[in-house]
């Protein structure tokens, strides 16, 4: 007999109060991943494209950038945008941790599941918010 997933630790309860506790933490994740991908891109490249990329990376890793006034703001206000962006993503894997523990038995692929639906919406927010400030400034924000 094959079973698709080990049987679990400590049971189910134990199981989901670990998502739970680790959830809101594990929801920094996305932005740790699209922040590096828009540091490295800024890095690296020196082009259109990388800038593009970085831009719509750094804006979903960090939506407080938006906030901000990026990328026509000031840079000096872009680290306390960054930091105000980190109790967004915890708030993001809290919800996801949540929607994911409603079943009785949970397990973490559920959990990044949700957080990857939200995590999608924020990145489809962010992209939505560059191309209405491109259509407002009227000019090419790159």
């Amino acid at each position: 007999m094959s079973l698709e997933h080990p049987p679990l630790a400590a049971g189910p309860r134990w199981y989901r109060a670990r998502i739970r506790t680790l959830g809101p933490f594990l929801g920094l994740a996305p932005m740790l991943v699209f922040g590096l991908v828009a540091t490295v891109s800024l890095w690296v490249g020196d082009g259109t494209l990388s800038g593009m990329i970085g831009l719509v990376c750094g804006t979903v890793a960090a939506p407080g950038l938006l906030i901000a006034g990026a990328p026509l703001a000031e840079e000096s206000r872009y680290p306390v945008a960054v930091l105000a962006s980190v109790p967004f993503w915890i708030l993001l894997g809290f919800l996801a941790s949540r929607r994911a523990t409603r079943s009785p038995i949970a397990s973490f692929r559920d959990y990044w599941r949700e957080l990857t639906y939200l995590s999608l919406a924020v990145a489809v927010g962010a992209i939505a918010a560059l191309l209405l400030a491109t259509a407002i400034v009227g000019e090419s924000l790159i």
